[in-house]
């Protein structure tokens, strides 16, 4: 046999507010941690060659293979 457990409406409704408490307070203490720590950026990449389309080559198949 199994256990019936009821939950009821005020329990469910808590649970959710201190889960977006906690979704909020963990944002803003994130967000205040990354705004200490300078960001290291490397030096710029080098732009890239401009592509240039070379068509394949356009041979004509000797009358010998026909």
């Amino acid at each position: 046999m199994g256990y019936v457990m009821i939950v009821s409406l005020p329990v469910i409704l808590f649970i959710l507010i201190v889960a977006l408490a906690f979704y909020l307070l963990g944002r803003a203490r994130g967000r205040s941690e990354a705004a200490r720590i300078p960001q290291y950026h490397g030096p710029p990449a080098p732009p890239a060659p401009p592509f240039q389309f070379q068509p394949p080559p356009q041979e004509k198949p000797s009358p010998s293979h026909v």
